[in-house]
């Protein structure tokens, strides 16, 4: 049987309870450990973050997003060690749909080409 590969993309917030040093070293395992699986496209480590509501009495964790390519099992199996590791606080894998996302980078403007709105403001005359 074929052995079907899709995009994925994954992302997940690490504790800043050891330090940042500690959680780059989370992070680092991580990313080797989805490039030894899977075909990496992009990796953004987004850095410390604030949380918008407390995590387990944290308020900022370590935030890193990993675009890869894989068999269906790999994020499923990413999922579970993840949920295992104690300094991992969240984790989320989701399967992209590179044709509509494609698509939808196509006819999306340029940043610069938009037109910047102007706001109108009216007092009411009294």
């Amino acid at each position: 049987m074929e052995k079907v590969i899709n995009s994925y993309e994954g992302m997940f917030i690490v504790s800043l309870a050891n330090g940042e040093e500690a959680a780059k070293a989370t992070v680092n395992k991580f990313t080797n450990l989805i490039a030894s699986n899977a075909e990496v496209v992009q990796i953004d480590e987004w850095g410390k973050r604030r949380f918008a509501y407390p995590i387990e009495d944290m308020n900022e964790g370590y935030y890193t997003v990993v675009t890869f390519k894989s068999e269906g099992s790999v994020p499923a199996e990413m999922q579970r060690l993840m949920n295992i590791d104690e300094t991992v606080l969240r984790a989320m894998f989701i399967r992209l749909d590179y044709e509509a996302v494609a698509k939808a980078v196509e006819e999306a403007p340029a940043a610069e080409e938009a037109p910047v709105a102007e706001t109108v403001v009216e007092v009411a005359a009294e």
